[in-house]
């Protein structure tokens, strides 16, 4: 059995595995690249989204919070809570924080103005509609 395995096979499984996943390399980048642009959601990108968006990096939501699975785990994923919870919802949640509940994570608040909110509000409903492959598996995330 181990003479049939000399230097000459090894070499060829090393080369051939070698060109094989870079061959399948080529291939996900290509199928990568053909499939994103259709799944493209900058159209709904609005100036108010641009500015939810940096209230979002500012106040270092994503240190406790995951955006479509992206992020610290400490707090509830904010991919689809606008679709599971709705803009009212989220308003008043930002404006009762923290909320005083013994036992559970308190989330600080962070004073943001009405038009802030309405911004931050706006850049999770853009969150929602990207098409993230069902991502997360639950409506919960």
């Amino acid at each position: 059995m181990s003479s049939a395995f000399t230097k000459s096979a090894a070499r060829n499984i090393f080369y051939g595995g070698a060109v094989f996943f870079f061959l399948l390399f080529i291939g996900l980048t290509f199928d990568t690249m053909t499939t994103l642009p259709k799944r493209d959601n900058r159209a709904n990108l609005t100036d108010s989204a641009l500015r939810g968006k940096h209230i979002w990096e500012t106040r270092n939501c994503i240190g406790c919070h995951t955006l479509m699975g992206e992020g610290a785990y400490f707090a509830p994923e904010l991919g689809n809570v606008y679709a599971r919870r709705g803009p009212d919802f989220i308003r008043t949640w930002m404006k009762i924080q923290p909320s005083g509940a013994p036992g559970r994570r308190q989330m600080p608040n962070f004073q943001l103005t009405d038009a802030q909110l309405d911004d931050l509000v706006a850049f999770l409903k853009y969150a929602s509609e990207v098409n993230t492959s069902k991502w997360p598996p639950n409506i919960e995330g």
